[in-house]
């Protein structure tokens, strides 16, 4: 199958190739937008085989042996899930952020656009020109809350992880969403978070990754598949533990703010004025 490029109804560009599935969107002046929408078609074209070519050493746990990689948007995956080395992560962990930052990039080369976006399944790298700002959802089950991006804000990227996403997790969050300088650094961190909400319980249901995926990354790692009812006092310890793992990322510079979710309670970790989170529900 090879890449496919379409406009949407709405104007907005959508690019597909195997699992990659993007949405794109500039604003400008009608002819900037063009070129950049024909710049991200043509940057597109490579992306999933070059990945592929190079999925062997993307599926390694990471080590303190820095991965030799060769591609763009490999080597963005191993920069974002570097700090995290001295847990279990993989560069796969940030695959979608690092896709969007690669075509947002592309996308806005020489051009002169206003701001714009590539949405990446829930993974997205944001441009912002000085005056601009963007709203963006955060949903667990649903609409749940706003993060509104500005140009002021060093935050470039939104990601979201938990059991209900692409991704298998080691936790048992409904979703954590999280906001970084780039998309592969929040997809990378929202991982990590993620995995860290979680708990031991007979409601929860876990399975080696690699029964349910041979290709998994996380091979016979147990992966939740299923969570029942659990005691309130088992979802507040998890969320806090999941907070915990976020304040000490963004602490150590690695995230802006995340927002945690899980059997509908939740707990924001936001970093002062760097950005404005709210709970719409």
């Amino acid at each position: 199958m090879s890449a496919a490029a379409a406009r949407l109804d709405d104007g907005r560009l959508h690019l597909q190739h195997g699992p990659i599935d993007l949405i794109v969107e500039a604003f400008g002046t009608a002819s900037e937008v063009e070129r950049a929408y024909g710049q991200a078609v043509e940057r597109f074209g490579d992306i999933l085989a070059t990945l592929v070519g190079e999925l062997r050493v993307l599926r390694r746990p990471m080590s303190e042996a820095y991965p030799l990689l060769q591609g763009p948007v490999a080597r963005r995956m191993a920069e974002a899930v570097w700090p995290h080395r001295a847990a279990y992560i993989t560069p796969m962990a940030a695959v979608a952020g690092a896709v969007a930052d690669e075509m947002l990039q592309a996308l806005v080369r020489g051009r002169a656009l206003d701001k714009a976006y590539v949405n990446d399944g829930g993974d997205i790298a944001i441009h912002l020109t000085p005056g601009q700002s963007l709203r963006a959802g955060i949903f667990a089950q649903a609409l749940d809350g706003v993060a509104l991006l500005t140009h002021e804000w060093p935050v470039r990227g939104i990601a979201t992880s938990g059991r209900g996403g692409r991704s298998f997790s080691l936790g048992i969050a409904d979703s954590v969403t999280v906001l970084a300088a780039t998309a592969a650094a929040a997809d990378a961190a929202a991982t990590m978070i993620a995995n860290e909400v979680n708990a031991d319980h007979p409601a929860i249901e876990r399975h080696p990754a690699c029964d349910l995926d041979p290709d998994s990354d996380l091979g016979e790692l147990l992966v939740t598949v299923a969570v029942g009812a659990l005691p309130r006092e088992i979802v507040d310890a998890a969320l806090d533990r999941g907070a915990a793992e976020a304040r000490r990322l963004r602490l150590c510079g690695l995230i802006g703010s995340a927002a945690l979710s899980l059997d509908g309670e939740w707990r924001i970790e936001a970093g002062g004025t760097l950005l404005a989170l709210s709970e719409a529900g």
